[in-house]
Formats: C-alpha cells, sequence, structure tokens
C-alpha cells in the first residue's frame, strides 16, 4: 500500500519522536517531516539518526541518541525541542515471550522502564508547556498485546496494557485544558525489533493463536500513518482513543 503525504499539515509544528532510528518511529519521523514538521528524534542509535537526516529534510531534524531511561537525556530532549506541539513515544522493547514464573527480574525491569517509564516520564516532561499554551498532541504507542493477553509474555503484556491506562488517564485530565492524549495498539509490523520464544512453554501455548488469527505483518508506514493523524488537527475531537492498527486482529 502506498504512503499518502500530506504536505503542509505539520508546517511551524514541533513533534519529538521516541525511537526515532528505525520502525515505526522512523516511519513517523519520516512522514513528520515530509508534512513539514521540525522533529526531535529520540534513538540510543546515533548511526540510526544520521540516516533518518540523510534521507531529508535534514534541516529540520533534530537528534538526541541516548538511552530515554535516563533522566538527563529527557531533559536535553525538552531543552532541544523548545515548545512542543506532540510527542510520539514509540520506542519499546520485547520480553522473549516469558511467561509470569519464568520472567527475572532483569528482563521485567528493563521492558518497564524502556515501555512504561519513560513513556510517563518524557510525557510528564512536555506537559507543562502544553498546559501553558494550552495546546498538545500525545501519542503512545501500545500494542495489540495491550489489549489481549495471547500476543506476547508477561513483562510486555503487562506494560503495554499499562500504557492504555496512562493514555486514557491523562486523557481525562487534560483533554479540557487543550492536550489530547492518544494510543495506536499495531498488531504484527515489519521492523527490527527482534521477538524470538526464550520459553518453550510459552511457545506451545501462544504458537497456535498467533499461527491461527494474526493477519499479515503491516508496513511500519501504515501504523505511522494513524499516529500522525492523531498527532495532527485532523483528530481535534479524538482524545482518550486506543485505536487498533492490526489489519482487524482486535476484532478476531
Amino acid at each position: 500500500m502506498d504512503e499518502r503525504i500530506i504536505p503542509g499539515r505539520f508546517v511551524g509544528r514541533t513533534v519529538i519522536v521516541t525511537g526515532a532510528g528505525s520502525g515505526i518511529g522512523r516511519a513517523s519521523a519520516r512522514r513528520l517531516l515530509l508534512e513539514g514538521a521540525t522533529v526531535v528524534g529520540v534513538d540510543v542509535s546515533r548511526e540510526r539518526l544520521d540516516e533518518v537526516a540523510s534521507e531529508g529534510p535534514s534541516e529540520c531534524f533534530r537528534m538526541v541518541a541516548g538511552d530515554l531511561r535516563d533522566e538527563s537525556v529527557i531533559a536535553e530532549v525538552v531543552a532541544l525541542a523548545g515548545d512542543v506541539d506532540g510527542l510520539a513515544n514509540v520506542a519499546g522493547i520485547m520480553d522473549g515471550f516469558l511467561p509470569l514464573d519464568e520472567v527475572d527480574d532483569d528482563t521485567w525491569q528493563r521492558v518497564m522502564s524502556i515501555n512504561l517509564d519513560a513513556v510517563m516520564r518524557l510525557s510528564r516532561a512536555v506537559l507543562p508547556g502544553m498546559l501553558e499554551r494550552g495546546h498538545g498532541s500525545i501519542v503512545n504507542v501500545t500494542s495489540e498485546a495491550g489489549l489481549r493477553a495471547s500476543a506476547a509474555g508477561t513483562a510486555y503484556t503487562v506494560s503495554k496494557h499499562a500504557v492504555v491506562g496512562l493514555t486514557r488517564s491523562a486523557a481525562f485530565f487534560y483533554t479540557p485544558r487543550g492536550v489530547r492524549v492518544n494510543a495506536v495498539a499495531p498488531g504484527a509490523t515489519l521492523t527490527n525489533i527482534e521477538a524470538p520464544f526464550l520459553s518453550a512453554s510459552a511457545a506451545e501455548r501462544i504458537g497456535p493463536f498467533l499461527q491461527i488469527s494474526v493477519p499479515p505483518p503491516a508496513e511500519a508506514h501504515q501504523v505511522a500513518s494513524a499516529i500522525t493523524w492523531l498527532l495532527s488537527d485532523d483528530a481535534s475531537n479524538v482524545s482518550g482513543a486506543v485505536l487498533a492498527v492490526d489489519g482487524g486482529w482486535a476484532a478476531v
């Protein structure tokens, strides 16, 4: 499916995109740039960010290479962005499909710190400016695993369910003050995130569900189109929504 760019939709807007070096984050950053935004792209890999910049327009792309678990990186992102109009919390990691009795503390803490804590902290950091100006849009990336229990391991599933709760709570508090908060829930998507089964029991339990019910993987730009729509004024009356972008998986 071809990507349809809407020229000028984000002219004069500054949007932060996490995980901007690859996959859905990269597709979102690229589309925002093509539609006129100034984009602050955040990723752990400077090399991947340089690749995004090389695709242009580079003069509108600002980069922060760092780990969002570090509060100093969040401070750098906010300082570089200035007045923030939009935030796309895309960065995330998988959990090896480990069930509760097999998940180790390091995996649990790493998944939670990246998939949930970083989303909360960066959102918290940009909210004061958005509320002062009376406008803003935050889009969080949850997952099909945020809607069901049969799509990932326990840590990832819990983290993505929590992102749904974070999204709805923030929408409740801030929509009346001009800040919209929404989430997209992608299904299988072609990205560079590896998702191996590290548990034989999980493969036995989850495998049949994934083989039967999962639609073909989407291209990253198909998910990016939903993210940019929610960030834009085209979705001006949408807040608190969790939009499944999964080829119909949520209907199964």
